[in-house]
């Protein structure tokens, strides 16, 4: 179970995505840099009790429109090797001392526990409090099985960002599609597209206080050898 500390960040996750963001293919944003607000979100729960996993969601309004993105976080309490080019930044915390945050894409923990909530191995937890699940966030699987393990989603994998989200392909061809820019459904409605096997849909809340709804991940499955 992961603890949530209250406790002080220096500098704040806010200020490292604010630097971080505008490097990224789909930032919607203009040149001078986001201003962003936390808008919702759920943690995962690393069953070895070393890395935190945040799915976040910020909004903001910089840009020529205004903009929500998913941001799949992962803290470590040292360098996770290989990853220097998925490093948002370090964070000085108040209780756990200096803390790695990484773009969680790049992080095999996140990506396989995101792939065991998909599948029902496991429960999306609230973003704030410990040990309380998040009912709002909601996965569906239609497979006819459990397509991987916590030991399936090995640095094998594939990254590749467009303009719209992040493609996570494994080697036996299963793809795991994070929306990084999110779209609010008709009617709190998400649909996946055709030929998903698995989605996460959550909230968040707009700008002007209102609540949407939208996919946070898409599974589709690929030829497997």
């Amino acid at each position: 179970m992961a603890v949530i500390h209250r406790t002080t960040l220096k500098p704040t996750k806010l200020e490292l995505l604010t630097a971080w963001l505008p490097t990224r293919p789909w930032y919607r944003g203009g040149a001078a840099g986001p201003t962003l607000a936390k808008a919702g979100g759920f943690r995962l729960d690393d069953p070895q009790g070393e890395v935190g996993i945040e799915f976040m969601v910020v909004t903001e309004t910089s840009g020529p429109q205004q903009a929500a993105y998913l941001l799949p976080l992962t803290y470590r309490g040292a360098p996770l090797d290989g990853a220097e080019h998925a490093l948002v930044g370090t964070m000085e915390h108040g209780v756990l001392g200096r803390r790695w945050a990484y773009d969680g894409c790049h992080d095999p923990v996140l990506v396989a526990r995101l792939t065991a909530l998909i599948e029902g191995r496991a429960q999306a937890q609230d973003q704030n409090t410990s040990d309380v699940p998040d009912r709002e966030v909601v996965a569906s699987f239609t497979g006819d099985g459990p397509l991987s393990s916590d030991s399936d989603w090995d640095p094998d994998f594939t990254v590749t960002d467009d303009q719209e989200g992040t493609a996570l392909t494994a080697p036996h061809g299963t793809t795991l599609r994070l929306q990084r820019v999110l779209r609010p459904a008709p009617d709190d409605r998400p649909l996946p597209p055709q030929g998903a096997i698995g989605h996460v849909t959550g909230p968040w809340q707009l700008p002007d206080g209102t609540r949407a709804r939208g996919l946070f991940a898409v599974l589709l499955t690929g030829s497997r050898g």
